[in-house]
């Protein structure tokens, strides 16, 4: 029996773990070779144990593998849906951040399987490149260009009715704080403000803190008039309130959808937590990890990442869902859910407007929801049953095709050989029938 040696090349080691498998009669998966590798290489064991282990391995893998015709499905529904009934429904909040919070237990299990496209409570977990792990204040200008700034948190936003004019004034205190400048502020204001409507012209004070005064503009004679524009020629004290309401929603700086950027330090580096979700504007910032930034938007890492990428967090959401409330669920369960969820290259919910709602069988359609619309479709299309799934067996009453049920007997008195067809005696023509039964059967 070959064994791994003590030292070597990893890719030696691999080998000689697949060549002991093979002779136990098991195909390891890569993963579970180069697991297994790098522990053998930690504990640098002697030959001899170290095949041992190999085999006691392989053993144990074999165990774990599904028995022919298991019913895989039924047991992973069974497996989660059990604790998922121990879950309690709570949220989570951030210590020092009463409005940020995210959703955990029952509800977040739901949003999962439902495939919903928008989290109730996205977030997302921004790790920053190495070189900025353990700097403090590399990672806090890093989540300033995370976190949306917008006009009313660096400046007051002030009407003046006899003038009909906007006053936005700069607080020099917040402006350091988000580091933005007044001239990005007055950027931002000229660039997002309809210049058909609305000019600015510079206001009192002086430096940094120097107003920014918003005016009526006056339209040119003659000219085609929006609907908007008209509305401000015969009410112009409805500009006040355009003005005031859209430099209001006016975007300095940061990420769309990022309300919140929050920094957390975990073991030894530097962590951004974030309220709300926008992975691909996120990744596009100088200083974030691509590799490890995530988001719990499942929709999201799919049109970022892609469907594998998609199945992973799937699986990464639902088994930390369920640690956080105690509940161990063996993760092949909930890969087989990922797998049967991502499957058709996107992500379909288990539900009717998903993969229940698509079965081929009219039954099992109707087993799950809404009985009587899949029965009236179906009868009226001319639809037919083939029997076989599961559902649809039981609901007519025939064995289910899992188990032993998968299983066709068939029986072979002993000592006759193979017979052919041409050899077997002709069957006797019936008796005629008796007018009264003549006996009975024994053991009938």
């Amino acid at each position: 029996m070959a064994d791994v040696k003590k030292a070597g090349p990893p890719r030696d080691t691999i080998q000689r773990i697949h060549e002991i498998a093979r002779k136990e009669g098991i195909d390891l998966p890569p993963l579970v070779a180069e697991e297994l590798k790098a522990k053998l290489q930690h504990l640098r064991l002697p030959p001899g144990d170290a095949g041992k282990i190999v085999r006691e391995v392989v053993r144990r893998f074999r165990r774990a593998e599904v028995d022919a015709h298991e019913s895989v499905g039924i047991i992973a529904a069974q497996s989660i849906g059990e604790p998922g009934t121990q879950m309690t429904l709570r949220t989570f909040h951030y210590a020092g951040v009463a409005e940020m919070n995210v959703t955990l237990g029952l509800p977040r299990l739901i949003e999962l399987v439902d495939a919903r496209r928008v989290p109730s409570t996205p977030m997302m977990t921004v790790h920053v490149e190495k070189k900025f792990r353990a700097d403090r204040a590399a990672v806090h200008d890093i989540a300033l260009q995370i976190e949306i700034t917008t006009v009313p948190d660096v400046a007051a936003i002030g009407t003046v009715i006899e003038d009909l004019k906007v006053v936005v004034s700069p607080i020099a205190a917040r402006l350091e704080e988000r580091g933005v400048r007044r001239a990005d502020l007055e950027a931002a204001l000229e660039q997002n403000l309809d210049a058909r409507l609305f000019e600015l012209k510079a206001g009192a004070g002086g430096g940094e803190t120097r107003a920014i005064e918003i005016h009526l503009r006056e339209s040119a004679p003659g000219a085609t008039k929006s609907k908007k524009e008209e509305l401000v020629e015969e009410m112009p004290f409805k500009k006040l309130l355009i003005a005031s309401e859209e430099a209001k929603g006016i975007r300095i700086q940061g990420v769309t959808g990022i309300r919140r950027a929050l920094i957390r330090k975990e073991k030894d580096e530097y962590v951004v937590y974030t309220e709300g979700s926008n992975l691909d504007g996120v990744l596009q910032i100088d200083g974030v990890d691509p590799v490890r930034t995530t988001t719990n938007s499942v929709f999201e890492i799919y049109r970022v990442y892609g469907v594998e990428a998609a199945r992973a967090a799937l699986i990464h959401e639902a088994n930390r869902t369920l640690a956080e409330q105690g509940l161990g669920v063996d993760i092949r369960h909930l890969m087989l859910v990922a797998d049967v969820m991502t499957n058709e290259g996107d992500i379909r919910a288990i539900g009717r407007h998903g993969i229940s709602g698509k079965k081929t069988s009219v039954l099992a359609r109707a087993a799950f929801e809404i009985t009587a619309a899949h029965l009236l479709r179906a009868a009226i299309t001319g639809e037919v049953d083939e029997l076989k799934g599961v559902a649809e067996n039981i609901i007519v009453g025939q064995p289910i095709t899992l188990g032993t049920g998968a299983v066709n007997l068939v029986y072979k008195p002993l000592g006759l050989g193979p017979v052919a067809p041409s050899s077997l005696p002709r069957p006797a023509p019936p008796p005629a029938a008796d007018p009264e039964p003549v006996g009975t059967v024994e053991g009938a």
